[in-house]
């Protein structure tokens, strides 16, 4: 929980549909962002104007040109976790305005996701033989806080 309840609001979404790993990273690209510098941020990621430096899970992640500007060398663009941030960034800005709060001075000071049950499919392979096909949801949660001397 926020230190200052007053001055900071939140948002959350719980099982979503969207890989984990992705969102993960691209959560940590935007921890303690600005909401104007995040919100422009996902969007250039999903017209692929800037990229999501992949830090951790970053196994077979191929080098790009855009990771530079973060110190870093790997990098994707992953576009479906950036959407689902950018109305998690809405849902808690809409949050800050029915709580009073100048939406122009919120900054992330925390960002947490974690993975939720995995959903079950399955494939067919040779021999009749089948493998599970699973994926990877994930719980999001956000809280927004208003900083004094912000410069965005």
């Amino acid at each position: 929980d926020p230190e200052n309840p007053t001055k900071s609001c939140k948002s959350r979404g719980s099982n979503l549909r969207v890989h984990f790993k992705n969102t993960r990273e691209t959560a940590q690209a935007i921890k303690g962002m600005h909401i104007r510098k995040a919100n422009k941020y996902l969007r250039d990621v999903i017209v692929k104007h800037q990229c999501v430096p992949f830090r951790r899970y970053n196994g077979g992640v191929g080098r790009c040109a855009q990771a530079k500007q973060f110190g870093w060398t790997q990098g994707r663009w992953p576009k479906k976790s950036a959407e689902f941030l950018l109305h998690m960034l809405k849902n808690a800005e809409s949050n800050a305005e029915l709580k009073g709060l100048d939406v122009d001075s919120l900054v992330i000071e925390h960002i947490q996701v974690n993975k939720a049950p995995k959903m079950r499919r399955r494939t067919y392979r040779a021999h009749g033989r089948i493998n599970p096909y699973m994926s990877s949801p994930c719980h999001i949660e956000m809280i927004l806080t208003e900083k004094e001397t912000i410069v965005p």
